[in-house]
């Protein structure tokens, strides 16, 4: 006996909740290495290496600079993993009813490349403005220290397309 029928409204929903718990949980726990390696890529005279990274944000911002861009990127990713895997699984479906059963299993792993691939372009939208947000959080000193600040200062310097 299965939870759910495949390809049901259900499936689709339980496989996008497991994309944002795998994708949202496991991104924002390693925020604080993803926050050093940022940083050095953008001023690597002042994050010569990881742990002189860690320690540079900890001297400046105490252990709470640490968690810089936590916001963004649980919503981010979450998003990201809820398309990922929810519209894998529906491009794979749809892909598969397009070719017919036979040739679906013939061709299932370029089936698979295709409906992965096409969940990962909306996935990666979904993601963007929450990574653009990340990004200025954590490297941009004095630029924001939360999305809630982030977002408007955005929207006003930039508009709809920061």
């Amino acid at each position: 006996e299965y939870s759910c029928e495949y390809g049901s409204l259900k499936f689709y929903a339980l496989c996008g909740v497991g994309g944002v718990l795998s994708c949202g949980l496991t991104h924002t726990a390693v925020v604080p290495l993803d926050l050093v390696k940022c940083r050095m890529q953008v001023d690597p005279q002042k994050y010569k290496s990881i742990f002189n990274g860690f320690s540079v944000t900890v001297k400046e911002d105490g252990v709470r600079g640490l968690a810089k861009g936590w916001a963004p990127t649980f919503i981010g990713y979450s998003m990201q993993g809820l398309c990922k895997f929810g519209f894998y699984e529906v491009f794979k479906i749809l892909y598969g009813n397009m070719l017919g059963e036979e040739n679906a299993y013939l061709w299932r792993t370029s089936l698979y490349l295709a409906a992965s691939a096409s969940a990962e372009f909306f996935a990666d939208i979904a993601l963007a403005p929450m990574e653009a947000a990340k990004v200025r959080i954590q490297t941009q000193p004095g630029y924001a220290n939360t999305l809630r600040q982030a977002v408007p200062k955005m929207f006003a310097e930039e508009g709809i397309w920061a």
